[in-house]
């Protein structure tokens, strides 16, 4: 008996062909960028995603200094850490983080979009966020991908 087989093809490390992608985030909400960069770090823009397997690009975001929250999260977000002493709960908004450090904010915001295993800490190891226009990566060539342009 003639039939076509179908088989599903179940990536792994040796058979992912993993990209370089740039992303300008001047002017770009803060959820709305973070989920589009958590499912291309994650790989689930590409017909061979598989789930247990780090299929996803490497993603570097210039411009981290300039994102927008909505409405007034600026400086009605909490973020809420503790210094593991009694009474050691420290409290700092947006708007202080971009201050000190604008990277945190989108690294944190991605961190909590993707899985909680080891898994996710090796994806978020393909991540590089950069406050300024200006990044080391140039030798890899990445790509430069609009927000808009991501399905």
């Amino acid at each position: 008996m003639e039939s076509l087989s179908y088989k599903t093809i179940s990536a792994n490390a040796a058979t992912v062909t993993k990209e370089w992608v740039l992303i300008d985030a001047t002017d770009a909400v803060v959820g709305r960028l973070a989920s589009q960069v958590a499912k291309i770090l994650r790989g689930k823009n590409k017909p061979s995603f598989t789930p247990h397997v780090d299929c996803g690009d490497n993603v570097i975001i210039i411009n981290a200094d300039k994102v927008k929250f909505t409405g007034k999260k600026m400086t009605d977000k909490v973020y809420v850490r503790h210094t593991g002493y009694p009474g050691g709960q420290r409290y700092a908004t947006p708007a202080d983080y971009l201050r000190k450090k604008p990277e945190f904010v989108l690294e944190k915001a991605v961190k909590s979009m993707l899985p909680r295993t080891r898994l996710g800490s090796a994806l978020l190891r393909n991540l590089k966020v950069y406050a300024g226009s200006e990044h080391p990566h140039a030798a890899q060539a990445p790509k430069t991908i609009k927000l808009n342009e991501i399905k």
